[in-house]
């Protein structure tokens, strides 16, 4: 039954009924409801329960600054969806919806229990409550609180919706589609502007659709925004969008957008996303966000039926529903009796409007009298009755600011408005400057730091020809700052409803204000009594008290409640509200979800899997992958019957004998260029870097501020202005970020280019005895003997007819080169590398055997070998630090005294007693086995392989005082309950004078 139903009202589709259910009944409404106005129009007022103290809660708004109808929404398998604001969900035929936070039911929920106990929950009661007994804690309170945690029910089901993402760009971007948005976007669009026009709602016009009593031009106004939005339609450079909210403003006009594409839609097409993230760059942004209006502070105010009245004429005019057949009207504002006239002229009873202010324009009150309605000028509220749906107002005549006696007006809605609060969160983003104005008692748009234009409501304007005019303007100022000139368009704006209004604390009562539930944050159960308490235990600005109370921290971001919450708290202090303070607005500017910033992001694409151009031929032949940082690598190369061990004992002793051939292409390069280039890299790096000649290479230490290792790599000089820096491959974007910031930020005075050429170059590594003898007949331009060619040098060359940076170096401690040549060459090259080692029975291999390798001459893998706290006099590298330099990052932090104190953790050597048990990376080291616990551990394992080479297993580990503890015996327990023991020693197990980097 739709018994709410106003004929003639509303814009709705009545030719076609929308079936859906609510709690598991079934309602119908019409095409183009929410389910909000679906669900009054049935006269369904109880949607929810609130968080803390379960009260029951019905609609309050008409938009998506809902507090309170709160819903959960079923879209099919996967598709559940908590905390939909059912003022904002189009109904579509079988939407199933429930409600939120109740046992067992809407109407009778045990949790309400709490709102008996209300003295028990004052604000901050969680700061002093759940202290004893203290074993409580683990086994009670937290299991209590954790099950009471959270608003609606997670989804436990993988989402399986698609959301996409797109970029696009404009002259002008105009967020907010009402009176004073179109004007802009016509201003713009006119003036050949290339213009986007967004709405949250699925229909343009805000408050033209719930004033279609006025006239523009001489039309009625809905038939003047339908030839409004006709043009605009027209027009090639101007774009609409609905359902699309402006999520959030960033730096340099950069807007967040959200669209919703099939939510409204019974049946969506296969592969058809479910929302859309924009990132939209507009050279000109226009916020015509218009105003929001607040609610009052009073006892009771948050029964079902007690709503906006700016909403009740929503929902009469847009939707065509009656909120209630005998509403009464309480108000501060003149625009509530219009609402009320609105109300009356559609057939509605309205009781009564009681305005707080003692005079009142007595052409409103002439209004009024001819319908027939109670005009109450100079009362306050002090309670309702009723608890699903409020049922009577207790109104108070106000003389010297005492309330006199009370009196109950029966009614079955009570339409309330506090005066408007302008919407600037999507300015607030930009860090522009708010003003409060004391007349308005609000704050207004202040200094802007972005190319952007508030109009209309937004910045403090009341009318419809006021947002016309207003809209006009900031349009052709946008126009006008792109260097376009055009004339102003005048509008002429019959029956507007402007008027006036003043903004309040909690109202004025004639009972104890101590046990008044006067709510200010209706979603977090914030009351008026909780804010004072907050100011009376300390807190004295607007943030304290936000934290302290919850007040505004729940999903609409208080935007009903701040201004409110900041007038109730400067009262308390006996300051004006600017004194307080402000809360901050962050986006998002309402809930977003979170497949719409995943975008495409989700499942194999979660994060994108970066392949070498030599990926395909190692999957070709076999290779097992492991993921390192965000590339795919191959981990070693399996024969037919082998397992992991033995695939990696055979590569090792290929590589060791003969030759083998590794991708070495993930790698981080950056080239650093420029005529400071040498001073540059002597800042960053622990090196000295002035002295390496061209064609020269050295191993590079890169340090924090704090001076604990970040990075490493080798480096070669190219020319006198070029280095050719390697990172690892993991750390090529952070030393990259690195190396911009300082660049930008501390030394802007050095001539200094930075460019990321990991993906340019494709890079080979051969390392063995026979790796010379396998490379040279390929290269041109370049002897590569051993004198001509040293270790740790570079020379620019041509390898198979490729151009290459070729470098001679190891990673393995066997005679090794890396060729780097365009990454389009790197598989030809490769498998011509691959054809002609075969002579000598070349091996390729992965990353394990690349870490077995290393392990063995004792090099280190930062990130593994390094946690984040080791210098480099820890990890044994003093020898890499530029004892003459001045200066360098990390320099400083060298010499604290912590840094250098007795008993810090440094990298040595392990060796098992058992030589075949291979300790497990991770594992805790002590000294005495047999201590109670919980031991004393001292370190722990960073590295652990079998050494095929040496027969025996090898580990690398951090330990206190590891360097004076040279051929001790420690223990290292075991997951099973065993103790292995185990000898220190340096950290070079193979070959520790570099012999075999010396074969000719």
């Amino acid at each position: 039954m739709n018994d709410f139903r106003v004929s003639g009202r509303g814009r709705v589709n009545r030719a076609k009924p929308v079936s859906f259910s609510f709690d598991g009944t079934t309602y119908q409404g019409f095409e183009g409801d929410t389910v909000a106005s679906a669900l009054l129009a049935n006269g369904v007022h109880l949607m929810g329960r609130s968080f803390k103290y379960h009260r029951p809660r019905g609609v309050v708004t008409a938009g998506s600054e809902e507090p309170n109808a709160l819903v959960g929404t079923t879209r099919g398998k996967g598709r559940f969806e908590p905390n939909t604001r059912a003022t904002m969900q189009e109904i579509y035929p079988g939407l199933i919806t429930e409600s939120q936070n109740k046992w067992p039911s809407l109407k009778f929920d045990l949790g309400a229990i709490n709102d008996r106990l209300y003295m028990l929950f004052s604000a901050g009661f969680y700061y002093k409550t759940f202290m004893w007994p203290r074993s409580f804690w683990d086994s009670v309170y937290e299991p209590m609180i954790r099950k009471a945690a959270g608003l609606g029910k997670a989804p436990s089901e993988a989402d399986p919706d698609i959301y996409a993402s797109r970029y696009m760009h404009c002259d002008v971007l105009i967020v907010g589609a009402g009176p004073s948005g179109i004007a802009s976007a016509l201003t713009a669009g006119r003036a050949g502007s290339k213009v986007v026009l967004v709405d949250e709602n699925p229909e343009m016009g805000g408050t033209l659709l719930s004033e279609p009593s006025v006239s523009i031009d001489g039309q009625a106004a809905w038939d003047w925004l339908a030839g409004a939005l006709a043009e605009l339609d027209a027009m090639p450079n101007v774009r609409r969008m609905t359902r699309t909210t402006a999520m959030g403003y960033y730096h340099q006009n950069m807007i967040g957008l959200v669209q919703k594409l099939t939510d409204h839609m019974a049946e969506v097409k296969p592969g058809a996303p479910r929302e859309r993230m924009w990132r939209l760059r507009a050279r000109e942004v226009v916020l015509a966000q218009g105003a929001i209006e607040r609610p009052m502070v009073f006892d009771g105010n948050d029964c079902p039926g007690v709503m906006m009245a700016g909403a009740a004429q929503t929902f009469l005019n847009r939707f065509g529903v009656l909120v209630g057949k005998k509403p009464v009207v309480l108000t501060s504002h003149d625009s509530a009796w219009y609402s009320a006239f609105d109300m009356a002229d559609a057939g509605a009873d309205v009781v009564a409007i009681v305005d707080t202010r003692p005079e009142v324009s007595a052409e409103l009150m002439q209004q009024a009298r001819s319908r027939g309605i109670e005009t109450l000028p100079g009362h306050s509220a002090t309670g309702t009755r009723g608890r699903l749906r409020v049922k009577a107002l207790r109104v108070n005549p106000v003389r010297n600011g005492k309330p006199g006696a009370g009196r109950m007006l029966s009614c079955d809605a009570v339409l309330v408005c506090g005066g408007w609060t302008p919407s600037l969160h999507l300015f607030s983003h930009t860090k522009g400057s708010l003003d409060w104005d004391a007349e308005a008692r609000a704050y207004l748009p202040g200094r802007k730091t972005e190319d952007v234009h508030i109009a209309g409501a937004g910045r403090g304007l009341w009318g419809i020809a006021a947002a016309l005019e207003d809209g006009t303007r900031a349009g052709a100022e946008a126009v006008r700052s792109l260097g376009g000139n055009i004339g102003t368009a005048t509008y002429q704006v019959g029956d507007d409803r402007i008027g006036t209004g003043i903004t309040q604390k909690e109202l004025p009562t004639d009972r104890s204000p101590g046990k008044a539930k006067a709510f200010v944050d209706f979603q977090n159960d914030v009351t008026a009594k909780d804010i004072r308490l907050a100011v009376r235990e300390g807190m004295k600005s607007i943030e304290h008290v936000k934290r302290y109370t919850t007040n505004g921290m729940a999903t609409d971001q208080g935007k009903l409640s701040n201004m409110n919450g900041l007038t109730i708290a400067a009262d308390a202090l006996g300051k004006e509200a600017p004194q307080v303070g402000l809360t901050t607005f962050r986006p998002p500017y309402t809930p977003t979800t979170f497949g719409a910033f995943a975008g495409y992001h989700k499942g194999a694409h979660f994060e994108v899997t970066r392949k070498t151009p030599i990926d395909a031929w190692a999957e070709e032949h076999g290779a097992e992958f492991e993921p390192v940082a965000l590339w795919r690598r191959a981990w070693y190369f399996p024969k037919a019957g082998e397992d992991m061990h033995q695939a990696v004992a055979r590569e090792c002793r290929s590589t060791r004998q003969s030759v083998g051939i590794f991708d070495a292409s993930t790698l981080g390069k950056i080239e650093v260029a420029g005529p400071d280039a040498t001073e540059f890299m002597n800042r960053m790096y622990t090196n000295p870097w002035t002295k390496l000649g061209i064609g020269r290479a050295r191993y590079g230490l890169l340090l924090g501020e704090d001076g604990f290792i970040r990075d490493d790599g080798v480096i070669g000089r190219m020319r006198d202005d070029l280095f050719h820096v390697t990172t690892t491959t993991g750390g090529a974007a952070r030393v990259l970020n690195m190396m911009e910031d300082y660049l930008q930020t501390e030394w802007p005075d050095l001539k200094v280019w930075l460019t990321s050429t990991t993906e340019e170059w494709a890079t080979i590594a051969l390392n063995g005895p026979n790796a010379r003898k396998l490379l040279q007949p390929f290269v041109e331009g370049a002897d590569i003997s051993a004198d001509a060619m040293p270790h740790m040098s570079v020379v620019e060359c041509r390898v198979a007819g490729f151009p290459s940076r070729l470098f001679r170096l190891s990673f393995t401690g066997e005679l090794g080169f890396e060729i780097n040549v365009p990454a389009r060459h790197g598989r030809e090259l490769w498998e011509k590398l691959w054809q002609a080692g075969q002579r000598y029975d070349i091996c390729a291999y992965g990353t394990e055997t690349m870490h077995v390798l290393r392990a063995e001459k004792g090099f280190i893998i930062v990130g593994q070998d390094t946690d984040g706290t080791v210098t480099p006099q820890d990890a044994g590298m003093d020898w890499a630090i530029g004892k003459k330099k001045p200066d360098f990052v990390g320099k400083r932090s060298l010499a604290r005294p912590d840094i250098v104190a007795p008993g810090r953790k440094q990298l040595v050597g392990l060796l098992t007693e058992d030589p075949g048990t291979v300790l497990t990376e991770g594992a805790q080291i002590v000294e005495d086995p047999h201590q109670p616990k919980p031991m004393k551990m001292i370190g722990h394992v960073t590295s652990s392989y079998w050494s095929e080479t040496l027969g025996r297993s090898i580990a690398m580990a951090v330990i206190e005082g590891g360097f004076d503890r040279m051929e001790e015996i420690l223990h290292i327990p075991t997951e099973d309950g065993g103790v292995v023991a185990a000898k220190v020693t340096g950290t070079q197990f193979y070959d520790p004078a570099g012999e075999r980097l010396k074969v000719e």
